[in-house]
């Protein structure tokens, strides 16, 4: 089907004199934390991300927590406060936006948040890419992260899923096994079909 893409190597590729779509870029994926106290020490010190910033909106009484790998930041982050340095956030690729409702984390009947993966079943988990997930998952054993997966359990071998505090799955792989992991699973299902 070509509505108002060209079809290139087996995918759509969207074209539009609407929109500058080619420098279109994902800045964000946003979690509901319960306490950042938990949350912002797990993303920083286990998974090793940096904050870049924080916003906080008093009269909506919830705060934004930006975060991201140092190595991926794009540019010189502008001196100051200023909305320089606002947008130097929003320029940013593949950042991780925790959100926290003031006052949750004190509240003794919150729920918590869904985390997608029991029915109603919707969003499934972020993915961190690791040089070595079995180098990576011996760290994390010794500093007491959960595990919903290790890396030689289940069908899926060499990958590991672990829970951040509020209990969302955070998929841990490299890269390269990865490839050999849907490349051979790929192979199998095509001999079976």
């Amino acid at each position: 089907m070509r509505e108002d893409g060209v079809e290139k190597d087996g995918r759509m590729t969207i074209q539009s004199e609407d929109a500058p779509v080619g420098r279109y870029f994902l800045n964000q994926t946003m979690l509901r934390i319960r306490d950042p106290e938990q949350s912002i020490p797990f993303y920083r010190d286990v998974l090793g991300m940096t904050l870049l910033d924080r916003y906080d909106f008093p009269e909506m009484r919830f705060s934004l927590y930006f975060m991201g790998y140092g190595a991926d930041l794009q540019g010189e982050r502008p001196q100051g406060d200023g909305t320089d340095g606002i947008a130097y956030v929003f320029r940013q690729r593949g950042l991780l936006e925790l959100t926290h409702n003031w006052g949750s984390e004190s509240n003794p009947d919150f729920p918590g948040y869904h985390n997608g993966n029991s029915e109603p079943r919707g969003f499934g988990h972020i993915g961190i890419t690791v040089p070595d997930v079995y180098d990576a998952c011996a760290r994390f054993e010794r500093l007491g992260v959960s595990f919903v997966k290790r890396p030689d359990e289940g069908r899926m071998k060499g990958l590991a899923f672990i829970r951040d505090p509020d209990g969302y799955w955070i998929e841990i792989l490299s890269s390269d096994g990865i490839a050999r992991l849907i490349g051979g699973l790929a192979d199998e299902a095509g001999k079976e079909g």
